[in-house]
This record gives structure tokens, sequence and C-alpha cells, in this order.
């Protein structure tokens, strides 16, 4: 059983917002009775968060014809894509995905942002999820919001790796795909060392008591400089931190300003679901046309590695492309600068309309 709770986004709640130049996003939840884990655990109620922008659009035999998925990455939330620099960009009236033609949305991932998640009360007794449990949650999420097939499937970072598994598990279901910031292979090398730095700095800390710490364990601070660490490209990080004292200030302040809603156990949980991802075995099952952007300068996906390289090889329909470091690259959130990749991203549009013509 399945209960949607729709509501209309609180504009002073995210204060990008205040002025756009597209329809206003819609919020809603849709709640999963009794969903079911990979895990073999069961949540009785699994809450799912999303937003919507535009109006849905069917063809003469009822398909949804202009639906678009964005997923967002490990510890942000649907909300991310509301800044002006993606949101301004793509969404804007003649934008490339234009919110008056395209019914766009926005879901929180299990784990992340308004959907269900350890700290909303059941801490380290929540189920452990991975990304297949994710993967499954979004497409429950469109059924009930009436999506039958996806224009575009497209995410950043953990969504762009759940964007490949998307492309495996549901192969007709989608007309296009663009993985942003992310690599079709299992989670190993430097990307598994730094990601398990986080976890066992909170696991083996006396101060998060099994995950019943009544307030947040130290251990965080490790994990939000961490992840400091890893999002950005040394040129900007050097550029705003010339000296010893303006490094520890901008640190200190990201994790001071980190603390006030991060928590431990979703940083646990977050960080622990990839532990499932790998598309590698699977990706000849890749039917629609895809293209992956990735930067040059991102230091969790390096193009020294040549995984997307080599892997995209191996997609029927697949294309790789890697954003040289520029004025406009910014690290791993290069993800989110829509203009670096906005024209990939119309002609894969355009591409995969003459696809469906023939």
């Amino acid at each position: 059983m399945i209960r949607i709770v729709p509501l209309l986004l609180c504009l002073f709640a995210v204060p990008l917002m205040a002025q756009t130049n597209f329809p206003a996003p819609v919020e809603g939840d849709v709640v999963v009775k009794n969903f079911r884990f990979k895990s073999n655990e069961v949540l009785p109620e699994l809450r799912l968060h999303y937003r919507t922008i535009g109006k849905l659009e069917r063809d003469a035999q009822g398909k949804a014809k202009n639906a678009v998925l964005i997923m967002h990455g490990t510890g942000g939330s649907g909300a991310q894509f509301l800044r002006p620099d993606f949101s301004e960009r793509l969404f804007r009236a003649g934008g490339v995905l234009d919110a008056t033609q395209y019914f766009i949305v926005l879901p929180d991932g299990i784990g992340h942002g308004k959907s269900s998640k350890p700290s909303d009360g059941k801490r380290a007794g929540f189920p452990r999820y991975g990304y297949r449990d994710m993967v499954e949650a979004q497409y429950r999420l469109l059924q009930e919001l009436g999506v039958n097939h996806l224009r575009l499937v497209m995410g950043t970072s953990m969504g762009g790796m759940q964007s490949w598994m998307w492309g495996e598990q549901y192969p007709d279901f989608m007309d296009a795909l663009m993985p942003l910031a992310s690599l079709p292979g299992p989670i190993s090398g430097r990307n598994r060392v730094w990601r398990r730095v986080i976890i066992d700095a909170i696991r083996n800390d006396p101060e998060w008591q099994q995950g019943n710490y009544k307030q947040q364990p130290q251990s965080l601070r490790t994990a939000e400089q961490m992840l400091f660490l890893m999002g950005s490209n040394p040129v900007i990080r050097q550029h705003n931190m010339p000296t010893l004292q303006r490094s520890d200030e901008v640190l200190d302040a990201y994790v001071a300003d980190a603390f006030k809603t991060a928590d431990a156990n979703d940083v646990l949980y977050q960080l622990s679901a990839s532990q499932d991802y790998d598309p590698s075995p699977s990706l000849e099952k890749i039917r629609a046309p895809l293209v992956a952007i990735n930067s040059a300068d991102d230091l969790i996906n390096p193009p020294e590695l040549q995984i997307l390289e080599r892997e995209i090889k191996r997609v029927p329909n697949g294309k790789a492309i890697v954003i040289p470091l520029g004025p406009d690259t910014v690290g791993h959130g290069t993800h989110t600068i829509a203009k670096v990749w906005e024209q990939h991203l119309i002609e894969l549009l355009q591409q995969s309309e003459r696809a469906a013509v023939r």
C-alpha cells in the first residue's frame, strides 16, 4: 500500500528559489508500506520525498512522454538542483529542460533529505540500504506519480552511478541517460579508501555509542573534513586558501556549518550504501543512448584510471566525455555547473529523439 502526500514547496525554506524563471516546484511524499530491502529487512513505512516541476504529458497510448528523472549525490537532496547555476540554466523558458515542456522529478534518495533516514529515530536500527534499494524506491515513486516512461534519466555523483543502474535494470523505461561525475565500475581504490576512512572513524569512535549518541560524535568532524577534501580541485583550494591560517579558517568554517545539519548515522549509512554498486558486469544491457560526463579535475573519478574510457565501449549507444580543467570546472562539483556540459545534453536529447523516431 502506498500513500501520496503532496504539498507546495515553501519558497522561504529554499532561498535560491525566491525568484525563478520556471514553474514553481511542488513538494510531496510517497509512503511505501512494508518496503523490503535487499538485506531482507522491512521498514513498515518508507517515506520518499520528492519535488516535481512542470506537468506530465502522455501520448495517445497513455505513455508518459516528457518526464525527466534527476538524482542527487551522496549527502545531498533533490533541492540541490534548485540552485541557479543548474535550474536557471536548464529549467528556464527556452532552456534545454524547459519546465513548461518537461515534467521534472527530483527525488530525495533513501537516507537523504526529507526521505526516511536513520536520524528520523531508528538510528543504527535503520535498515541497511544500498544503491539497488534506492533505485527500486525511485521506480516505485515514479509509478505512484503516474510516470510509466522517462524521456531522460540523469544524475550527479551517486545519482550518476544510479543512472548506470537504471539503464541496466529498466533498459526500456527511458529514451536517454546522462550520468555525471561517476564511473561504471565497483567502488575501489582511492574511492573506497576515503569512504572507509569516514566509515571507520565513525564506527570506531567511542562517542558514536553504536549509533545511540546524544550529541554528534567528534568523528563527524573527520567525515566532513574528508568530504571537503574530495569535493573540489587543488587550483580552487589554493586560490581560496593561500596561507596556512586561511586554510584552517576555511576548513573550520566549512565543518562548523556542516555540523548544524549533518548527522553521523546518516553519513555512515550514506557512504556504506555504495558497497553494492557495480554496473560493470551488465553494461551491454543498456539500450538507450547514453552520454557520460566527467571532469578531468575530479579527485573522486580521475581520468588517469581510464575506467570510463574503457567501459563505455561496452555500452551499445554510449559516449564518454571528459571535460578538461578550466575556469568553470570546480572538481567533482562540476556535475552541477550546467553551463559546462549543457551542449552535450542538448546533443543527447536530439540524438535520442532521432533514435525514437526510427
